[in-house]
């Protein structure tokens, strides 16, 4: 059984009760004089990650052409206009105040502890909160200290999606980078998880330049540091497999510690169909996405191809299943579609690329890709539709498709890029006296 970090102390040390107005600076935050040991400060940073769990499903899978919702209000997710508002309450305030509270509780660490370790996993945490809230968001508040101002809201200017990069996410998991051990402890950040997530991150800048060595680093290190891809599909999930060898980095996740929203690390539930707001909730053209034999589909979907069940409530072990937030099969497919940026202009590193995914379709049951595809743009969207079923209700779907441009072209109607973005809560808006802007087309 996978340990638990997230204790109780941790809990109570950063534990707060706002519910709104600028959630994401509690008032009652344990002062840091009062504190010498911050290692339950550092365990409620993971702990907060949770409550942005279930958001982060539902968007990456229920906006994109993975899963469809069935039920008003919730059918605004399959709909490009301004609805999506409404959705406030149960995901969008949750994931954003979630998110800014793990900040704060990193923020406490990183300027006062005087343990390293401690430091890098805090950066870490922080980095990726940020790069949760710009893929969701776009432009957002930055707060980089323990003790923020309550009375001064300028400090509350959302700041462009380019600073929250180059001031926070990427010196933080540089520096995340520098300091962790590449083994991972008890599922906890590690310097691979850093580092692969910056190469995500740079990926998803479009600066692949930048992000082919920090991937090529991880693959390479892979081996020594106890990560490999797992021979069966199917024992990537489901909540006995939980901290496998593939896994780098998971949001840790037990029945028996509930989160601050009772459906905030409840996202299985929403992909099984056991939400009324949507019984049957895969679209058909992901059915039809996979290839005749791949074995990924019988692991992804059930027998009729309406649910998803990757993760599986079998045994009554649904609420036990770790978030997966990196694994070794996301880096690999990272690393192909940078080397095919960076490399394959005129065709002819097609097949030394394609033959990266090689182990990654073995075990799907499906043969090698090498002589299928010869030009540059024929090799991306073969590795984007490889992402597609590797990475089905992983959350990753909606957030390829903005990347990548290929929205339009996936979805199959033409979608204004203002509704690439998700709404900013209206409480949130409020609280601050308009000083939070909403985004467009909202």
């Amino acid at each position: 059984m996978k340990r638990i970090y997230l204790l109780l102390t941790g809990i109570l040390v950063l534990g707060t009760a706002c519910n709104n107005d600028l959630d994401q600076f509690p008032s009652n935050i344990a002062s840091s004089e009062t504190l010498t040991d911050f290692a339950g400060v550092l365990n409620a940073a993971y702990f907060y990650q949770l409550g942005a769990v279930t958001p982060m499903a539902v968007m990456g899978e229920f906006r994109s052409d993975n899963a469809f919702m069935a039920e008003s209000p919730y059918t605004s997710f399959d709909t490009f206009d301004n609805d999506l508002p409404t959705m406030e309450d149960q995901f969008f305030g949750p994931f954003y105040t979630a998110l800014y509270k793990s900040i704060l509780s990193a923020n406490n660490v990183i300027e006062n502890s005087a343990n390293t370790t401690e430091v890098g996993e805090a950066k870490f945490l922080r980095a990726l909160s940020y790069f949760k809230l710009v893929q969701v968001f776009g432009d957002v508040t930055i707060n980089l200290s323990a003790s923020p101002s309550l009375t001064d809201t300028s400090t509350l200017v959302k700041k462009p999606v380019a600073e929250v990069y180059s001031s926070v996410i990427i010196p933080d998991l540089t520096d995340a980078m520098g300091v962790l051990g590449a083994s991972i402890v008890n599922g906890r950040a590690s310097k691979y998880a850093a580092q692969g997530l910056l190469g995500k991150v740079y990926v998803t800048m479009g600066d692949y330049a930048s992000a082919e060595s920090h991937l090529a680093a991880v693959i390479n290190g892979a081996p020594a540091a106890g990560i490999s891809l797992k021979s069966t599909f199917a024992d990537v999930f489901g909540a006995d497999n939980d901290l496998n060898s593939e896994i780098i980095f998971a949001n840790q996740i037990s029945s028996a510690i509930g989160d601050e929203y009772d459906f905030g690390s409840d996202f299985w539930n929403w992909f099984v169909g056991d939400d009324s707001k949507s019984d049957f909730p895969v679209d058909a053209d992901l059915v039809a996405a996979f290839d005749t034999g791949d074995l990924r589909k019988a692991v992804t979907l059930n027998v009729d191809g309406k649910t998803a069940i990757k993760f599986p409530k079998d045994g009554g072990l649904g609420g036990d299943h770790d978030w997966i937030e990196l694994r070794l099969a996301d880096v690999i497919l990272l690393y192909a579609e940078t080397l095919n940026a960076n490399d394959n202009a005129s065709g002819a590193e097609s097949d030394t690329i394609l033959a990266l995914l090689d182990d990654i379709r073995t075990r799907a049951g499906l043969s090698s890709l090498v002589g299928t595809a010869t030009t540059q743009g024929a090799v991306k969207q073969a590795i984007l539709d490889e992402r597609r079923l590797e990475l089905a209700f992983e959350g990753q779907r909606w957030f390829d498709l903005v990347r990548t441009g290929t929205i339009n072209a996936e979805m199959g109607q033409t979608i204004s890029s203002e509704y690439h973005l998700f709404p900013i809560p209206i409480s949130e808006i409020l609280a601050s006296g308009g000083v939070i802007t909403q985004n467009p087309g909202y």
